[in-house]
């Protein structure tokens, strides 16, 4: 379990990136979550633990990182698994055979290629791939067994974005679940609950982690009802990662990683303002369009990549 509703709430994206979830050790003190590696905890009783009882259904590391994310997303729960594609597993196992998910039309390769070849076949869930870009497209998708709607924004890779504050006004007025791949904005830069949505998903391998050294998923949601579902197949599936991989997302990526975008972003903003003042490519380099595609994704990589890009294009 990890709800946060605490003081983290008033304190900055920076401030809780490295505290939130990060309590001292209250046995030793320690300020740096310890990894816990115990598959099994001690009980009084049967049934009576300290609050873990086996590291499948919780662990103390796991649960530093996920009210770390859950802060971080402004949401009062948060779920790890071991990947994104897990993560994705999950949130479909909620749903019945013969129910129905709209989902958006470019979405991650992963997720078409487990709605498709896997959770279709499989569990017989129906999958309606729709442009949700369009004011209409999502009305004349929705059909009776309509359950889920599943929305990456901007996509992976082709940067498509959607208004998820209007999906989200449409998928309530019509009772359906919104879920939103925040992977490519991260948290940093957008809170998808904020707008309407009701589950957060991300492949945190990637921005959150920066495709470096630990594969991971997480959820994040504020319905109880949902966490609890959500909670009970993350149990009974399993798909959990390993303790030590949220000790380096936790302790190492997170906390790091904010402070150096920054700097970076903001370093490039103005060399290649100054740099490109004159040229025909002004605009583009200009403070206000560098800052409209900082402010859909920090990405540190992505943004490294466009930016070269449009160098390249300008010694051509």
């Amino acid at each position: 379990m990890s709800e946060t509703k605490t003081k983290t709430e008033t304190q900055g994206f920076a401030t809780r990136a490295i505290h939130a979830g990060q309590d001292p050790d209250p046995v030793t003190g320690a300020v740096s979550t310890p990894i816990s590696l115990a598959t099994t905890f001690v009980q009084k009783s049967p049934g009576e633990h300290t609050g873990f009882e086996y590291s499948r259904t919780g662990n103390p590391t796991r649960l530093a990182f996920e009210k770390c994310v859950a802060s971080l997303e402004k949401a009062k729960y948060g779920l790890a698994f071991a990947s994104g594609s897990a993560a994705t597993a999950t949130i479909i196992a909620m749903l019945k055979t013969g129910e129905h998910v709209v989902s958006v039309d470019d979405v991650y390769g992963g997720t078409n290629r487990f709605f498709n070849k896997v959770a279709n076949p499989a569990s017989g869930i129906k999958f309606s791939f729709v442009d949700l870009t369009k004011a209409d497209s999502l009305k004349s998708a929705i059909n009776p067994k309509t359950k889920l709607v599943w929305l990456e924004t901007p996509t992976n890779p082709t940067l498509k974005i959607t208004d998820i504050r209007t999906v989200a006004a449409r998928a309530k007025a019509l009772g359906v679940i919104l879920v939103v791949d925040n992977t490519f904005c991260s948290p940093a830069i957008q809170n998808p609950l904020e707008l309407g949505a009701d589950i957060v998903v991300h492949s945190v391998t990637k921005y959150i982690n920066g495709h470096s050294d630990v594969v991971m998923g997480v959820v994040c949601c504020n319905d109880v009802k949902i966490y609890e579902k959500l909670k009970f197949l993350q149990n009974s599936i399993g798909a959990v990662p390993a303790p030590f991989d949220c000790y380096m997302l936790s302790l190492h990526s997170i906390p790091h990683a904010t402070p150096t975008c920054y700097r970076y972003i903001l370093y490039l903003m103005l060399h290649l303002h100054a740099t490109f003042h004159n040229s025909c490519y002004t605009y583009m380099l200009s403070l206000h369009a560098i800052a409209t595609c900082y402010c859909y994704m920090l990405l540190l990589r992505a943004i490294s990549c466009i930016l070269l890009h449009t160098i390249a294009t300008c010694y051509r």
